[in-house]
């Protein structure tokens, strides 16, 4: 049989019909952030994900329901070096999925598994240190924010389409980077503004807590590629001195959506498929080639092979299309 469809039942999904009639344990749409058990009915699922994952020594900080139906959770480590933070990435993903079947459920980590609900991201909180010195803090700015820190936010952003090949590496990554949904389509930072590249958390106030997250990438990159690829961008930054303000990059606090469309499009856009991302990559790639960190053959491979996922999907008829054409 040939099919081209998924079925997905949910409590928390809308609509749902069946669960309307006295659903007074259930989270209702778009309900969900932060909810607490009885409603929640996956704390004690993420319970048992965060033990395991703590004997195997992977730390973690708390977890949450999150604020998309269909049982979207966060379970959330604290700040750790580069390759710890990567090793956790895919700790985190196999022990999760496999708590997840133990228990009779399945864990996905797409990035937009349903239209029309909030997608799910992997936001990266950046700081540099040299030894216990915190170089992104400045007591003396509004912000808390150093100049080494705002030239490396300048790199990021100036980079960030090409880097969005190594932190949004699928064509379903896209489908999440749209208006409505707090994540991120403009290359911005803001203080406190979900709709950022770039936010600055307004709660980060203490000297070696001050940082920020890059908001764009999601769980379907190599956490290797894509941490290494937004270090060599925010080193690229200071090294060139990029100031994130006279390239046009903010800060905006405001919501830039209440803006007029000729003023937002001001603001430089990220890519808005998988292969704008990967001709911005081939087009930007000098500043991750510095000291062999990667190379023109790793580049090329990359691009080649995801050239090919696209082709892939291409070739095949969607189930919205069905739905708009069928009749035609």
């Amino acid at each position: 049989m040939n099919t081209a469809a998924y079925h997905l039942e949910s409590g928390e999904s809308s609509p749902n019909d069946q669960f309307l009639a006295g659903s007074g344990d259930y989270i209702p749409v778009h309900g969900g952030y932060h909810a607490i058990p009885p409603k929640d009915k996956l704390f004690n699922l993420r319970n048992e994900m965060s033990i395991a994952l703590e004997d195997a020594g992977v730390p973690i900080k708390y977890h949450h329901h999150e604020v998309g139906s269909a049982g979207q959770c966060e379970i959330e480590t604290p700040l750790l070096g580069l390759l710890k933070a990567a090793d956790s990435a895919l700790m985190i993903k196999y022990f999760t999925k496999m708590v997840a079947a133990e228990n009779g459920k399945t864990v996905t980590f797409l990035p937009k598994p349903l239209f029309g609900e909030s997608g799910s991201g992997m936001h990266f909180h950046q700081q540099l240190f040299n030894g216990e010195t915190n170089l992104f803090y400045d007591p003396t700015t509004s912000n808390l924010l150093s100049q080494t820190a705002l030239c490396y936010i300048g790199g990021l952003l100036k980079h960030a389409p090409a880097i969005l090949a190594f932190t949004n590496p699928t064509t379903i990554s896209y489908r999440r980077l749209v208006p409505g949904f707090e994540a991120p389509v403009n290359a911005f930072y803001s203080t406190g503004n979900r709709s950022a590249a770039i936010r600055v958390p307004k709660y980060a106030t203490q000297p070696d807590k001050v940082r920020f997250e890059f908001r764009p990438p999601d769980a379907t990159c190599n956490p290797y590629l894509a941490m290494a690829a937004m270090l060599m961008a925010g080193i690229d930054g200071i090294r060139n001195k990029v100031d994130p303000t006279t390239e046009g990059f903010g800060p905006f606090d405001e919501d830039v959506f209440a803006w007029t469309p000729e003023k937002r499009a001001t603001i430089k856009s990220l890519p808005t498929s998988l292969d704008e991302a990967l001709l911005a990559l081939e087009a930007d790639h000098a500043f991750l080639l510095v000291e062999d960190v990667f190379t023109e053959e790793l580049i090329r491979d990359w691009t080649k092979a995801k050239r090919a996922e696209i082709e892939d999907l291409r070739k095949r008829p969607h189930p919205y299309e069905m739905e708009k054409y069928f009749d035609f």
